[in-house]
Order: C-alpha cells, then sequence, then structure tokens
C-alpha cells in the first residue's frame, strides 16, 4: 500500500513538472517569425549564399521568414528600400554612397558583406586561344545602365588595360537586364558582360565563350552588400543581427561544399537553367574566389570601390564617403 502511495505521489510530481514545463515550451516554439521583405539587385550564382541561407534554413532557424523578390536594377533596389516596400536589400555599396551625398533624410547603411568583387565575365563570340583586351578596340560591348557597378567596373577594367571606355569602344546601356540575353542571342554586339548562370549557359550551348572575368581584373572591392534603411536598422537590431548570422552560417557552408553540392542547393532559384550550368558557374566563382567567407567589410575595398566612382565620374572626390557613416561594421563582428 504504501509503495503504490509513494508512486502516486511520484506521478503527480512528475505530471506537475511536465504541466509547468510545457506552457514555456509551447511558448517558445509559438513566438512567429520576423517577416522581412528580401529584394535582391539581379538573380545570380553569384549571391550563392543567399540563397543556401534560404534553402538551408539558416534564415528560419534565426527567427526570420523571408520573402524574396528580384528588382531587375540597382535603381529599382534602392527604390524599393526607400519607399518602404522592402526591408533589406542586396546590392551594389554604391547606391549607399549616392543616398550618403544626396538630399534624403534617409540613408541606407551597409551592414553585412557577400561578394569579393564583380562577378560579371567578358564574353565574346569567337573562341580565341590568347585574348587580348586591345582586340575590344572598335567593337560595341553589351554592358549596363550607366552609373551602375557592372558598367563602373568594366569601364575600369578596360582603363586598365590601356582602353578609353568612351573613345575606343561603344558600350550599348540601354538594353533591360532581362533582355540581355535575348538581344545577344539575336546577334547584337560583338561583345557583352554576363555573370553566370547565363555565362556558363551560353558557353554550353556554343553561342559565346568566356574571355576574361572583370573582376579578377579589377581586384577586391566588396562588390554586393546586404544594406538596409538607417531607420529600419535603429528599430530591428535583432533582425539585422539575425540576417547577419544567417549569412555567416551560409558562407561557411558555401566555402566547404563541392561545386554540385553548391548547384543542387540553389537550383530551385534557377529554373530553366541546365544542372550543368550551374555547377560549371559554382565552380567558377569558387576558383576565382568571389564569394566571401565572413560578413566582415574590408575598409580598403571600399576605399577601392569609391576610386573606381571617382574615375567613372560618377563621384566628386570631394564627397567620399567616411567608411564609418556607410558601414555599420558591429553586426559583422557579432555574427555567429
Amino acid at each position: 500500500m504504501l509503495d503504490r502511495r509513494h508512486a502516486f505521489q511520484v506521478g503527480l510530481a512528475t505530471l506537475g513538472l511536465l504541466l509547468i514545463a510545457a506552457p514555456l515550451d509551447a511558448f517558445a516554439q509559438a513566438k512567429p517569425p520576423v517577416k522581412v521583405r528580401y529584394t535582391e539587385v539581379v538573380r545570380s550564382i553569384l549571391y550563392a549564399p543567399a540563397y543556401v541561407a534560404i534553402a538551408n534554413g539558416y534564415f528560419k532557424d534565426a527567427g526570420l521568414d523571408v520573402a524574396m523578390m528580384t528588382a531587375q536594377g540597382g535603381d529599382k533596389t534602392v527604390a524599393a528600400l526607400l519607399s518602404n516596400s522592402a526591408d533589406i536589400a542586396l546590392i551594389g555599396p554604391e547606391t549607399s554612397i549616392y543616398v550618403q551625398n544626396g538630399d534624403s533624410p534617409t540613408k541606407i547603411p551597409i551592414f553585412c558583406g557577400l561578394t569579393v568583387t564583380d562577378g560579371f565575365m567578358l564574353i565574346g563570340r569567337e573562341k580565341v586561344d590568347k585574348f587580348d583586351w586591345q582586340q575590344l578596340k572598335g567593337k560595341q560591348i553589351l554592358a549596363l545602365r550607366p552609373g551602375s557597378t557592372p558598367d563602373l567596373f568594366l569601364e575600369a577594367a578596360l582603363r586598365q588595360n590601356g582602353i578609353d571606355p568612351f573613345k575606343d569602344v561603344k558600350l550599348v546601356n540601354n538594353v533591360a537586364i532581362p533582355a540581355r540575353v535575348g538581344s545577344w542571342l539575336a546577334g547584337q554586339n560583338q561583345y557583352a558582360i554576363f555573370m553566370d548562370p547565363d555565362a556558363a549557359q551560353l558557353e554550353m550551348d556554343g553561342k559565346g565563350y568566356v574571355l576574361a572575368s572583370i573582376g579578377q581584373t579589377v581586384g577586391p572591392a566588396d562588390y554586393t552588400t546586404f544594406m538596409a534603411t538607417d531607420k529600419y536598422i535603429r528599430a530591428n537590431p535583432d533582425v539585422i543581427q539575425s540576417w547577419t548570422n544567417a549569412i555567416y552560417q551560409a558562407q561557411k557552408w558555401t566555402e566547404a561544399a563541392q561545386p554540385q553540392e553548391i548547384a543542387k542547393t540553389i537550383e530551385q532559384f534557377f529554373p530553366g537553367i541546365s544542372p550543368q550550368a550551374l555547377v560549371a558557374g559554382a565552380e567558377r566563382y569558387r576558383k576565382l574566389k568571389m564569394w566571401k567567407t565572413t560578413p566582415a567589410i574590408d575598409p580598403k575595398a571600399i576605399e577601392r570601390f569609391q576610386d573606381i566612382l571617382v574615375q567613372g565620374n560618377v563621384l566628386d572626390p570631394a564627397k567620399r564617403v567616411k567608411f564609418q557613416d556607410l558601414v555599420l561594421s558591429e553586426f559583422a563582428t557579432k555574427a555567429r
């Protein structure tokens, strides 16, 4: 009888502990994720770690419910931030610099890095054994919007190889991003710049040949970064830190993964692109070391970036922005 009473008392005690613990656990599980409206400038394998953060659940584990859209242009991406139709954007640092020097009371600081340099490839219509930049003289090059990061980096690469981008070649800047591949396939222009997977797909289809890497030519310059409005960052520092943490996890995974594994993980974001092109693009970007391994922004790279803007006559040397006014480093420093 005593044993039965003891067992009954132990059972009640255990049940009490479960009833106490259960509501706490249920509360933790019921805590809703924070919705984040995320806009990327374009779709490219260059941004693979961002897709990995979605596909592998790093954002979800960080308590973020991410809704992604593709703006198809830097101007559209920054407009989304300033109009409050996006919370976080992936875009070139030039936009943050332009806004910092502009009249808008709202600024868009950078808080997390993603890519080391430009991911565009110079494509030609004919395969050559040894490419010489001088071969471009007198030719047309399908570029992007004037003043955009890809256009400015292309101009910098041309200058570094003794070519005046305004006198020696014709940069074609009036083709919208979604129409660029179609324009090339229609036979327009002798050369073009494309990112992967477009560059890899064109090569596989025999419609173009990679001649040079723009980013490798220009060097490190923190080409693409995450930013948000200063107002959003002040109101949501935990979200910004969680985002940076998730990206850091994705960067570490991407650094360790094989190109085939990267391609398989991100293929859902590239419908209609062959798996072989995804693998080729991932292999190329890994070989060129295009992906940052931490979210930290390098001050020297930002200085190099502003050098390119000055050379491109889109930034007055007197209006160079100080690193501390452009980049909020604390989130990358605390990333885990």
